[in-house]
């Protein structure tokens, strides 16, 4: 799962390609339990506003990690052979991401199911 994490993180400003189910949704999965841990340890060690709720360390991680989420999901919206501009509409778009993504390649790359060999 963290590999597909840091695969994200290393393509951070890519929004060209394509990215596979995996890749998006383990992304999705560690970001969320990245964000809730750090959350977490605002609130005991006392840094969340009280008004808003938020500390410092999940709003750092959140500033850190928006180029990198908005990327793969546009690159996971080229696997279904779409414009990324999809990300843009927001329950359509959890449709798409957990779609199959075009097999073979389309007009935003190869298949990244058959670059590597495995499947999702």
């Amino acid at each position: 799962m963290f590999n597909y994490y840091l695969d994200v993180l290393k393509k951070y400003s890519d929004f060209k390609g394509r990215a596979r189910r995996a890749e998006y949704w383990y992304f999705f999965l560690a970001n969320f339990l990245i964000s809730f841990g750090l959350g977490f340890m605002d609130g005991l060690l006392g840094l969340a506003d009280e008004a808003t709720g938020y500390g410092p360390l999940g709003l750092i991680y959140s500033l850190a990690v928006i180029v990198p989420s908005i990327a793969v999901g546009v690159r996971r919206m080229h696997d279904l052979n779409k414009s990324g501009w999809y990300i843009l509409v927001p329950f359509y778009n959890i449709i798409l991401a957990a779609t199959e993504g075009q097999k073979g390649q389309n007009k935003y790359g190869d298949d990244p199911k058959t670059e590597d060999g495995a499947s999702q």
